[in-house]
């Protein structure tokens, strides 16, 4: 895929060290469907490949991250056709990229959009936006890890209270609960995500890469009890 691919619903360029990869489905609030998951991973993994690029940051076009996922793919599709299709691969190949990623949100950021956030390294947002995960209005259970994500970083009241309820987080209220990085002002979002994306491209690579492994890891490991 070509960042001048005008079939493309995801873009992907190259600003010096940084890779910005931008969702352009607007007319869909940049909801998820297949072909947009396909795209995001043939993105990232191309910046992951390129040896000029040091940092990865993924926003959204429009106004919005990502509005969730698309709902009218999603209601023909039977359970075995999520698991055919690996519809959950895109959180893991964020999640697993040898590389930084950087979300830049502004908007919203809701279902499998929060997900995709969450799954990233950091959250760059502005301050209206939205954030949550509403599946259960729609009678279904965050699907790409949402319960445990917002689990480790707000605990179990806070992501019971989002997810039995499907209220929608503000920004503010997601910064102070440890689920987004830094607030800044509404529009600005992707321009600070570069910045610190840049920054972190002024880093030792090696040293980068092993404390995200060391982050990465020791976020799923418990706690050592203390003896007396």
């Amino acid at each position: 895929m070509s960042a001048n691919d005008c079939h493309a619903v995801v873009q992907r360029r190259v600003q010096g060290p940084v890779g910005i990869v931008t969702i352009q489905r607007p007319e869909r609030r940049n909801a998820l469907n297949m072909t947009v998951k396909h795209e995001l991973e043939q993105a990232l993994r191309a910046l992951a490949n390129d040896p000029e690029v040091a940092a990865v940051v993924l926003t959204g076009d429009g106004g919005y991250f990502v509005a969730g996922t698309d709902i009218a793919e999603m209601s023909s599709m039977r359970p075995t056709d999520h698991v055919r299709q690996e519809t959950d691969r895109l959180f893991r190949t964020v999640r697993e990229l040898s590389k930084p990623v950087i979300a830049a949100v502004e908007g919203y950021a809701l279902g499998g959009g929060c997900e995709l956030a969450l799954s990233c390294d950091m959250v760059i947002a502005a301050e209206d936006a939205k954030l949550g995960q509403p599946e259960i209005k729609v009678g279904i259970m965050p699907g790409a890890g949402g319960t445990q994500r917002l689990l480790r970083s707000a605990g179990r009241h806070k992501t019971l209270l989002w997810t039995l309820t499907g209220s929608m987080i503000s920004a503010p209220e997601a910064y102070a609960a440890n689920l987004v990085s830094e607030l800044v002002p509404s529009g600005q979002a992707l321009a600070r995500a570069v910045e610190v994306a840049q920054s972190i491209a002024q880093m030792p690579p090696l040293a980068v890469l092993a404390i995200r492994e060391a982050v990465r890891l020791g976020a799923d490991v418990p706690e050592c009890p203390v003896e007396g």
